[in-house]
């Protein structure tokens, strides 16, 4: 038989869960990084409108790393300058984040030399960038126990780097580059190309001359013209086909 339900001890329950999400929205909303609040003062400088979401994940080296305005850096992110706390890296900033860069949930930027990420890039959940890589030089010393290598990591702005990539020490990644998700990149990749694979390796590219080769097999996204009103664009959406090549057809006479 079903068990009689205990309408109290259901209300109780309905009540704590309530109670535990209101909770963690509070500690969300105050537990958050910004340049106005204590925890944003150990940074080298943190631009307007910049948030770290809590929870954050491992952050070092603070006064080392510089980010820009308008950036949204997510949950379990981490950032380290230096291989470990407390060191005295000199005067200069050794991982800078430019203006309105997203850094997507759990991902990391290992700064032990420089890193720099210029502005608009996006990055996905769980992105690896390092400027450190074991060595392996000594066959009869553990691999944790070498020194590692360092060359530092340029990404330059406009990136999209997709959810699991991983950019390697020595990257220099170009202008409006699209990384595909689980690539790794090490070298050179040159502005407005598209690079995929582990090792990854360019698939598409954009050059003045030619355009995008391999040519792009859809065509490009229409924006959505300034002070159209969420009724016309309900109405859009439920054109038929036969609707809209009439529409286009007037327009083109037009």
């Amino acid at each position: 038989m079903p068990k009689r339900k205990n309408t109290f001890s259901s209300w109780r329950q309905g009540l704590a869960q309530r109670a535990v999400h209101a909770a963690w929205s509070w500690m969300q909303r105050n537990g958050s990084v910004t340049a106005e609040r204590p925890a944003g003062f150990r940074f080298g400088s943190i631009g307007e409108a910049t948030r770290l979401a809590f929870p954050l994940g491992t952050v070092f080296g603070e006064p080392w790393i510089r980010l820009g305005s308008h950036c949204i850096i997510g949950e379990q992110v981490t950032l380290t300058a230096g291989l470990m706390p407390d060191l005295d890296l000199g005067p200069e900033p050794i991982l800078r984040i430019g203006d309105g860069v997203v850094l997507g949930r759990g991902s990391h930027v290992i700064a032990d030399t420089t890193v720099t990420i210029g502005s608009d890039c996006y990055f996905g959940p769980y992105v690896y960038v390092t400027s450190t890589n074991h060595s392996y030089d000594d066959p009869h010393e553990p691999i944790g126990r070498q020194w590692p290598r360092m060359e530092p990591v340029e990404i330059g702005p406009g990136c999209w780097i997709g959810t699991g990539a991983v950019i390697l020490p020595g990257a220099r990644i170009g202008r409006n580059v699209v990384v595909a998700a689980g690539a790794v990149v090490r070298g050179t990749v040159p502005d407005h190309a598209v690079v995929a694979g582990a090792p990854a390796r360019v698939v598409r590219r954009w050059t003045p001359d030619e355009g995008w080769q391999p040519p792009l097999r859809t065509p490009a996204p229409v924006p959505i013209p300034d002070g159209m009103t969420p009724g016309q664009l309900r109405a859009l959406a439920d054109l038929d086909e036969d609707a809209v090549a009439r529409l286009a057809a007037l327009e083109s006479e037009g």
